[in-house]
């Protein structure tokens, strides 16, 4: 009787083992995330610096996906050291409280070859909203290579309180970019 917990556990790592083998590693050295919005009208693109993803993929069952991202926000990089510090602060990201934004799959469907719609729950500054975008996934170098944006309103998740509510200094609109190198 003894034995059979233990060929249980090992049952059950193996089955655990086999489940996540279809996770892909990502190369952070070659992926990116970042941020396009405009400020009083010109574009500025910024970047994340720290970030994981967590995917799931198999090209030969997309629709069986998942993919997830945590992002940490006191890493947005705008360029300058008093303009990161800025963004941090309770009117914008209010990285103290909410030192993370994510992104977690609730479906990735087919859109054609190489194509895809990711739905999914979107979480900034303790804020969660729906979201569903296109993305390409492409097979270079025996690595995947996944790319899409997802535009959203700056507003809806409180980014940009107070005086900073007013779009004519800083656009609603937000543009995520990210490309992600796994394997």
């Amino acid at each position: 009787m003894k034995t059979l917990p233990k060929i249980a556990l090992v049952t059950l790592l193996g089955i655990t083992l086999a489940a996540s083998a279809a996770a892909l590693k990502t190369d952070p050295a070659k992926s990116t995330v970042s941020a396009t919005f405009k400020q009083m009208n010109v574009p500025i693109e910024a970047k994340f610096k720290q970030f994981s993803a967590s995917i799931d993929y198999d090209a030969a069952k997309p629709d069986a996906a998942k993919a997830s991202v945590e992002i940490t926000i006191a890493s947005f990089d705008l360029g300058d050291p008093e303009y990161n510090k800025e963004v941090t602060k309770k009117e914008w990201f209010n990285a103290a409280q909410f030192p993370k934004a994510s992104f977690v799959s609730t479906a990735i469907k087919s859109a054609g070859a190489g194509k895809l719609n990711v739905t999914g729950k979107l979480t900034i500054k303790g804020k969660t909203a729906d979201v569903t975008f296109p993305l390409t996934v492409k097979t270079e170098g025996g690595k995947q290579i996944f790319e899409g944006a997802l535009p959203i309103k700056r507003l809806s998740y409180n980014i940009g309180e107070g005086e900073w509510k007013d779009t004519s200094m800083v656009a609603d609109d937000v543009t995520i970019k990210f490309h992600v190198t796994a394997q």
